[in-house]
C-alpha cells in the first residue's frame, strides 16, 4: 500500500486496527514509535547496485492499556513526517514485534489494516541461472534440492 492510500484510508475508518498475518490483532493500545524513511542501498547477487526506499512505521505495545491512537492522530503523525519522505508516495512498511521484528506490507481489508508478510526474492535471476520454474520449486522444497547451477560457487551469483 502506498502512503497516499494509507492516509486516504485513515480518513475513512473510525478506529485504527491492525491484523497480523496469522489472523491475530495488534492490541488496540499500540504506539507508533517511529515513522520515517527507510532506504536500503545495496548490491544484488548479479552485481547491480540498487537503492530502495519505503515509508516505515514501527508498532509497539506496552502496558498502558488506556492508550488508543485515533485515525486523526496517526494522520497527524504522518503529516509531520512528510518532509522526511521527500514528497514521494512510497510503499508503506510496518515493523511489528513477533518472535523477532517483522517487516510487513499493508492492505486495507474491510476497514481493518492487514499486515501482509513479505518475501525475499533474487533480483538477478538471469545472472544466477534461475528460471521461474526453479523459483517455484525452491519455495516448495528444501534448499538442498535446488538445481546445482543455482548460485553454485564460481557461478557469478551469490
Amino acid at each position: 500500500m502506498k502512503l497516499s492510500d494509507f492516509k486516504t484510508a485513515l480518513q475513512s475508518v473510525k478506529t485504527v486496527r491492525f491484523l497480523t498475518p496469522d489472523g491475530g490483532e495488534v492490541p488496540s493500545h499500540f504506539h507508533i514509535t517511529e515513522a520515517g524513511l527507510t532506504t536500503k542501498h545495496f548490491i544484488d547477487c548479479g552485481g547491480t547496485v540498487r537503492k530502495e526506499s519505503v515509508v516505515s512505521m514501527q508498532l509497539w505495545t506496552a502496558d498502558d492499556y488506556d492508550h488508543s491512537l485515533t485515525p486523526g492522530k496517526l494522520l497527524g503523525i504522518l503529516n509531520k513526517a512528510d518532509a522526511l519522505f521527500e514528497n514521494r508516495d512510497l510503499d508503506l512498511e510496518i515493523e511489528y514485534q513477533g518472535d523477532t521484528i517483522g517487516r510487513y506490507g499493508v492492505e486495507l481489508d474491510n476497514g481493518l489494516f492487514r499486515l501482509v508478510s513479505k518475501q525475499t526474492d533474487c533480483l538477478a535471476k538471469e545472472s544466477c541461472g534461475i528460471s521461474s520454474d526453479d523459483r517455484s520449486s525452491a519455495q516448495l522444497h528444501a534448499p538442498d534440492l535446488q538445481p546445482a547451477n543455482a548460485c553454485a560457487p564460481g557461478s557469478g551469483c551469490c
